[in-house]
């Protein structure tokens, strides 16, 4: 089959929505589809770059990779896939194909609106957008006709409630062969690892200062932190933050160091991260945020807590670091459980999604 993804920009850095993206396309390349990626330079809806030097280095950037192809050097992309810039989410850019794939808010109305040559079209939701759009303009998205595909069970709640059809369940794969164990998951201290974001719904705030409360109960206690950019408060000593690490160091020198991997997002489509850990072997101290339940159950293989409340993230923080067999426990549980949650199998479910957009049965 002929398949196109319709994406909003071209990322720089690591972006997990983006990630699985680009795993879906080099595993349907490798299966003998034909698949072509869009990064558009400007979408309508989304603001554009504010002041002259972000407005240049957009514009500058756009045309070096539009002379030398879009490749992100965090991500292996299979030669088989076509990746292209285009100005706009526009048909009259995109080649002609049996599938088309919208994957935000902000583009849905063009590609419903493309002609029948451009293929079926599919919604892929990997979050519920309102972190980034209205909410009345996110919520519309779900009643469009619109072949719909969801990431996690809070996606598909989330659709139903809003009078969505159509829609099909595909969970996130892990790249399993590279988030592995490379230490034992035995004696790792107390040292407990956070992926931090300057976006106010990663709970970035409420992650440091459930840290602060757990460093007043356990003094030995150190933090190993990462993000895209530094954070714009100042970190304690006790706290090391790594910026933008490479894929390699993030498994052996964080998530594979970290006793427990600390995740405050407010609400997440699925959540990568803490997947991540727990292949690594971190037990994973989390917020009910949504997607990371679909992996991850309270007590069994993760602490939850409810969003906005650091001081139980604190608490359950402090009970594992206390508490090495139940610690030790759930990091097991937790490292035993995600090994379902391949690449090959969302692979698998996703051709069979595309083969029923085929025949007519979804």
């Amino acid at each position: 089959m002929r398949l196109s993804f319709i994406m909003g920009s071209f990322p720089r850095l690591p972006i997990g929505g983006y990630r699985v993206v680009y795993e879906y396309a080099n595993h349907l390349a490798a299966r003998g589809h034909q698949v072509s990626i869009y990064h558009c330079r400007e979408v309508k809806g989304f603001p554009p770059p504010q002041g002259l030097y972000r407005k240049l280095r957009t514009h500058l950037g756009y045309c070096y990779r539009k002379l030398t192809h879009p490749t992100p050097d965090w991500q292996h992309i299979d030669p088989r896939v076509v990746m292209r810039l285009i100005p706009r989410p526009e048909a009259r850019y995109l080649d002609d194909a049996d599938v088309v794939f919208a994957t935000s808010w902000a583009m849905a109305a063009d590609v419903i609106g493309y002609p029948a040559s451009k293929g079926e079209k599919v919604y892929f939701y990997q979050h519920y957008e309102t972190w980034s759009g209205p909410k009345e303009a996110v919520d519309a998205t779900w009643r469009m006709p619109f072949h719909k595909l969801v990431i996690s069970k809070w996606l598909l709640e989330i659709g139903e409630s809003l009078g969505a059809d159509a829609m099909t369940l595909i969970p996130d794969g892990i790249d399993l062969d590279l988030f592995r164990l490379t230490r034992p998951m035995e004696n790792r201290g107390p040292l407990v690892t956070m992926m931090y974001s300057h976006q106010t719904w990663k709970g970035g705030a409420d992650g440091l200062a459930a840290l602060e409360m757990v460093k007043r109960q356990i003094p030995a206690l150190h933090a190993i932190l990462f993000g895209l950019v530094k954070p714009e408060v100042t970190l304690p000593a006790w706290v090391t933050f790594h910026e933008n690490p490479p894929q390699q160091a993030l498994v052996d020198e964080i998530y594979n160091r970290g006793a427990i991997f600390l995740w405050p997002s407010h609400f997440e489509g699925f959540s990568l991260p803490p997947a991540e850990a727990m292949a690594c072997g971190s037990a994973v101290v989390s917020t009910d945020c949504g997607g990371v339940l679909d992996f991850a159950e309270h007590n069994v293989s993760a602490l939850i807590s409810p969003p906005r409340q650091p001081e139980q993230l604190a608490a359950n923080t402090v009970e594992l670091l206390r508490d090495e067999p139940k610690r030790l426990a759930l990091a097991q549980a937790g490292h035993a459980g995600i090994q379902a949650f391949t690449w090959a199998r969302s692979g698998d479910l996703m051709e069979e999604f595309l083969n029923k957009i085929k025949r007519g049965s979804t």
